[in-house]
């Protein structure tokens, strides 16, 4: 079992964003879900937590008011083997009104930040050729959407 769930906090969306996100990734599903009852700040029966699952990372979803948003400062990684999979969570997760950033980042709909990290990447930037690592580096400071093709030529000078 996960010692540490990160918890992320929603105004009202938590179970929309639970549910974008476990149809998004693969072998996720949500756990549980809790509703505030009579007395609390929002109408009774509205989703509290969802507890959710994204291929093995537990998480909680919390609708916990609008007192704070997302920032960069906390992201999910996510490591990719292939182009065609950088290419479905990119024009996903930044579908209906999210925003790609730059260097693999986006943020979501939600307002959430994402990484998107081709695991070539992380091979050709620890290779033992620094040279090769430096230009490979340079060509990911330039993209917004990692381009596994360009990085590869960039590492072949």
């Amino acid at each position: 079992m996960q010692a540490i769930t990160p918890v992320l906090w929603f105004n009202l969306t938590a179970e929309e964003a639970a549910n974008f996100y476990v149809a998004t990734f693969p072998n996720s599903r949500i756990l549980t879900t809790t509703w505030y009852g009579e007395g609390a700040p929002v109408p009774a029966g509205t989703v509290l937590t969802v507890d959710f699952e994204l291929d093995g990372l537990r998480l909680q979803a919390l609708n916990g008011g609008p007192g704070f948003e997302f920032t960069e400062a906390v992201s999910l990684a996510v490591p990719v083997d292939t182009q065609d999979e950088v290419d479905r969570l990119w024009d996903t997760l930044i579908a209906h009104g999210g925003a790609p950033s730059q260097c693999g980042w986006l943020k979501d709909k939600f307002g959430f930040s994402w990484q998107i990290v081709p695991k070539r990447l992380i091979e050709l930037m620890g290779d033992e050729d620094r040279e090769a690592a430096g230009r490979v580096l340079t060509a990911m400071l330039q993209m917004t959407k990692i381009e596994i093709p360009l990085l590869e030529a960039a590492y072949r000078g």
